[in-house]
């Protein structure tokens, strides 16, 4: 069975907030995330509230999640905006978690945030991913991300950039201009 990805809704921010902190309890979340969860635990409730009110329908960005029939929350990713290069979709916060790995939930996260990104008018995604982070890695190169041979330096290291293109209009029409 397919997993179920949708895109959060503006109510449920403890939702984003429960999402957070399993992500930031991994045990590799020292090379994924820029946050711990003592500092994510510590935020007020209306920065999650926030946080979900900007993910949801209607938002600058989009936060997809993936739930279980049985309501069990296990996965995420988010899409922001790249301020640097308008046409590309910044991929963070991903996370799905141990025991629903390998189930096509990645794949599915990947997918809505790239429909969204296509009806953004978005030509890539791109993500940083730590370098010593192989799984990571090799998951989102499965997902059709490659690296650009770029590498950043953020706090917790050195990530390289991927890229995963996206579709584009067919009838030569430039989906940024309305």
């Amino acid at each position: 069975m397919s997993p179920l990805v949708r895109r959060i809704q503006a109510h449920e921010w403890e939702l984003t907030k429960r999402l957070r902190l399993r992500a930031l309890r991994d045990p590799v979340a020292d090379l994924a995330f820029l946050d711990t969860v003592e500092n994510a635990s510590a935020q007020p409730d209306a920065f999650w509230q926030e946080r979900t009110r900007a993910a949801a329908e209607g938002g600058p960005h989009a936060q997809f999640v993936a739930i279980a029939e049985n309501g069990d929350e296990y996965g995420t990713a988010t899409v922001l905006p790249r301020t640097d290069a308008p046409r590309q979709g910044l991929v963070v916060g991903v996370y799905v978690a141990e025991g629903h790995r390998g189930a096509g939930t990645i794949e599915a996260l990947f997918d809505a945030c790239a429909a969204w990104g296509i009806a953004q008018g978005y030509s890539d995604l791109v993500l940083e991913v730590h370098v010593d982070n192989a799984r990571a890695q090799r998951a989102y190169a499965r997902c059709g991300f490659v690296r650009t041979g770029e590498i950043t330096e953020l706090a917790n290291g050195r990530e390289y950039v991927m890229r995963r293109g996206l579709p584009q209009p067919t009838d030569g029409s430039d989906p940024l201009v309305p």
